[in-house]
């Protein structure tokens, strides 16, 4: 597991990051939120980060306050964004992670909260050479009508969805639709993959995932080089 340091979140108190350093660094930094459901020590998390780590992408991981201190219920948004906020601020501020190209994105929830903060500022005090989603939950499980991709086409940063294509909050043909519409977005699609990009026994189970999650980590690693010149 990566090296643990703390941040202050305003007001609110006090959370936990973890730092995962690039093999054979290329200098560049992904700030990876977790999704509603679980920490950033949730294997998932903790895999990918290493995954893309290895790739030569130092990697950092946090916990939002409300999974810090326990609890099931997300918070606000607006607290949630204060996170965010502070852990990009904590890693600016942090020595030794290059900041020069630096790319944020989140599991899920986690991922789509980033994008919110993106749209509502159009990139005025956030600099980023991109956005990366794990699974962006497109609508609610059941529900494709309640939509949360209205904000998308404000955020004036390039974007790399990598997404299930059984995916039951937005599946590969919803997201590729809604790709199309942006100018600098780019979807990885894991076959058979669910929201957390597990595959069905049929479609190779837990000796396929393996393959796949290195994929969706290339496409990652893809992503920075291709756009991780200088920063929006």
């Amino acid at each position: 597991m990566g090296e643990k340091f703390t941040f202050d979140v305003a007001t609110h108190g006090s959370t936990t990051a973890l730092v995962y350093r690039a093999r054979d660094p290329i200098g560049a930094t992904l700030i990876l939120a977790h999704g509603a459901g679980s920490a950033q020590t949730h294997p998932f998390m903790v895999d990918m980060a290493q995954r893309i780590s290895k790739r030569g992408i130092d990697v950092v991981t946090f916990n939002f306050l409300y999974t810090e201190r326990g609890r099931k219920m997300p918070d606000r948004n607006d607290l949630l964004e204060t996170c965010w906020h502070a852990a990009i601020a904590s890693v600016r501020a942090r020595a030794g992670l290059p900041t020069e190209r630096i790319f944020y994105g989140g599991k899920s929830m986690g991922g789509r909260i980033i994008s919110n903060i993106a749209a509502s500022t159009a990139g005025e005090g956030l600099a980023a050479s991109g956005l990366v989603f794990l699974g962006y939950p497109l609508h609610p499980a059941n529900k494709p009508e309640v939509r949360r991709d209205a904000h998308l086409p404000r955020v004036p940063f390039p974007m790399l969805f990598v997404q299930g294509s059984r995916d039951p909050l937005g599946d590969a043909a919803e997201i590729r639709k809604v790709v199309r519409r942006l100018p600098h977005a780019a979807l990885h699609v894991v076959r058979g993959g669910d929201h957390s990009l597990e595959l069905l026994a049929r479609d190779g189970g837990a000796a396929k995932r393996a393959p796949a999650l290195e994929g969706a980590a290339d496409a990652i690693a893809a992503f920075v080089q291709k756009f991780g010149g200088t920063l929006a």
